[in-house]
């Protein structure tokens, strides 16, 4: 089914999507569905499609309010599910505003350090595990969606290997520094570093510059 999930899973046991914004949660339930996996959707309110949410009938869907820690866990155990996987942005911004968190979600928060993607979901990742359901990699059912090995340009077009391994390291640097994990440089020299404001709008900023021979640089954390 995926290369991407654990040796001993079962197919029988319902998955929870936990849905964010934009097409991938979309893609995610259409894969999962055509493996015949059992999928339950947990809605966060503002973020996850309507179309996604209309494709779930009621008593398979639930909705969470961003920051409801306490009821997403207790929405898994009423699903019954055996796994979970996170898909979908959601906007960066309601870390600040449009936050709504719960008392799990207070004492969870309080005790981080530092407070950024990583950690924070890493920690809902650990309360996911607490109440038994084991957390997919978010690219579990995917492996015909993934990029392939390799630059992705048009044709005819050339990247001098110089410039590619500058972007790689600064994206590299930058995601080892917590700021985000891509990057677009022209020619030696940096326009945009991903950041709180996310991947699309980094890059509509470094498109304003109107620099030629541009990199986009994304890397993994």
């Amino acid at each position: 089914m995926s290369k991407f999930l654990p040796e001993d899973f079962d197919a029988n046991r319902p998955l929870a999507l936990i849905a964010g914004r934009d097409t991938y949660p979309a893609l995610l339930a259409d894969r999962a569905r055509a493996a015949g996996i059992p999928v339950r959707l947990v809605e966060l309110q503002g973020e996850t499609s309507p179309q996604l949410i209309e494709s779930f009938p009621a008593d398979e869907r639930t909705t969470v309010k961003v920051g409801q820690v306490g009821k997403l866990l207790k929405a898994l155990k009423t699903f019954g599910a055996g796994y979970a996987v996170m898909a979908g942005q959601v906007t960066p911004g309601k870390l600040f505003r449009g936050l709504h968190p719960d008392l799990k979600a207070v004492r969870l928060l309080a005790g981080l350090d530092r407070r950024n993607a990583e950690t924070i979901f890493g920690a809902i990742a650990d309360e996911i595990h607490k109440v038994g359901v084991h957390l997919l990699d978010a690219r579990a059912f995917m492996d015909a969606d993934l990029a392939d090995f390799g630059e992705m340009m048009a044709a005819g077009t050339k990247i001098e290997p110089e410039h590619l391994a500058h972007g790689i390291e600064i994206a590299r640097e930058s995601a080892r520094l917590d700021i985000g994990q891509g990057v677009v440089v022209s020619q030696g020299t940096v326009l945009a570093v991903e950041a709180f404001e996310g991947t699309n709008a980094m890059l509509a900023r470094a498109g304003a510059f109107g620099a030629k021979d541009t990199l986009f640089v994304k890397t993994g954390k």
